[in-house]
């Protein structure tokens, strides 16, 4: 509750601090144009050897960030904080006395102890299987491969590692789907967002950790930060084009009858959208666990940690029963979470 209140007070700081930042920036901008056609000529008549300074300019934006929306910054990390806390004790404990820090942990009931809630959550996952996919297959493979985690005893790290990737699907999801639907009804926004995506996907991963651990420290929340950052476009790219590639005859047909925008939006476009926002959310995953490794170089718990070490140490036989683990927790994300176009 006190994460809530301070994220939201950081929110009223943050939107007075954006139109300061806004008035700075402008303040900056002017300048920096008029510097920039001075230097340009001379730059391409070989009179200077003083390069554009890209890598001074961002630091010096986020050293501006660092210090100005600090109240801001201390807020989202607070949330997200106390979001992942309770995400993994979901998936980690039984209820009981201290349930949420896992310190001094005693179960509610003697007979739900932590060994038992393991099982209790594999039977959730075969559940959810079953629920979305209707196939006794998938939901035996889904049982057999977390019984095979169970079994390599790397139950706390996949843990770890899943709690990292669905805190990544509730925020990528719940930013990507509605800004897809936007981009979807608005073509001018989607091309103009489009660099910004595509800038998103190819920039290196590490380059994402450099800011994140600079204003969000070490630990869980930069790998989320950096780990949204990376995933956040799957989820736009693909619900823009679920939703624009509703078929024609079904709009005119909800127009017809007198359908709001909002009805047609919910009754027409979505449904219809479903397959490839479902695709989008299984991408956001798949992704996801694809930093996990990475999120491990700046404290991210989780199946990185023993690859790291095994890295380090230069364990073969540890390197691949964890990167094995890695690969059997994707297959199973993937098979729960696929939907095919009917």
């Amino acid at each position: 509750m006190q994460a809530i209140l301070g994220f939201l007070s950081a929110i009223v700081n943050a939107v007075i601090w954006i139109v300061v930042a806004a008035w700075d920036f402008v303040s900056w901008l002017i300048p920096a144009i008029w510097w920039f056609i001075q230097w340009l000529p001379q730059r391409l008549l070989g009179l200077t050897d003083d390069s554009l300074p890209a890598g001074q300019a961002a630091a010096r934006g986020f050293d501006y960030v660092e210090n100005g929306a600090e109240d801001f910054i201390d807020g989202v990390s607070g949330v997200l904080e106390g979001f992942i806390a309770v995400v993994l004790a979901l998936l980690q404990r039984p209820p009981g006395t201290k349930w949420l820090s896992g310190r001094g942990f005693e179960p509610a009931f003697p007979f739900w102890t932590e060994t038992v809630h393991h099982f209790v959550i594999i039977l959730f996952f075969v559940a959810l299987a079953w629920t979305i996919q209707r196939s006794w297959k998938v939901a035996a493979l889904v049982a057999l491969g977390f019984l095979f985690v169970l079994d390599q005893g790397y139950w706390k790290e996949t843990m770890e590692s899943l709690t990292l990737v669905l805190t990544a699907c509730v925020v990528c999801m719940g930013i990507g789907v509605p800004i897809g639907i936007a981009a979807a009804h608005r073509p001018r926004l989607y091309s103009a967002m489009r660099p910004v995506l595509d800038l998103m996907q190819t920039l290196p991963t590490f380059v994402y950790l450099i800011p994140a651990i600079v204003l969000f420290g070490i630990g869980m929340v930069p790998g989320l930060i950096a780990t949204v950052i990376f995933v956040l476009p799957a989820p736009i790219r693909l619900t823009h084009l679920g939703v624009s590639s509703t078929p024609k005859p079904l709009l005119e047909a909800a127009e017809a009858f007198g359908a709001t925008p909002r009805q047609v939006l919910w009754k027409v476009e979505l449904p219809s959208a479903l397959p490839q926002i479902m695709t989008g959310l299984n991408q956001t995953i798949m992704l996801s666990l694809s930093m996990v490794v990475i999120a491990a170089l700046v404290g991210a718990n989780g199946l990185g940690v023993p690859v790291v070490r095994a890295l380090n140490q230069v364990n073969t036989a540890k390197g691949f029963e964890s990167g094995f683990v890695i690969v059997v927790v994707a297959i199973l994300l993937d098979r729960m979470l696929r939907m095919e176009r009917k």
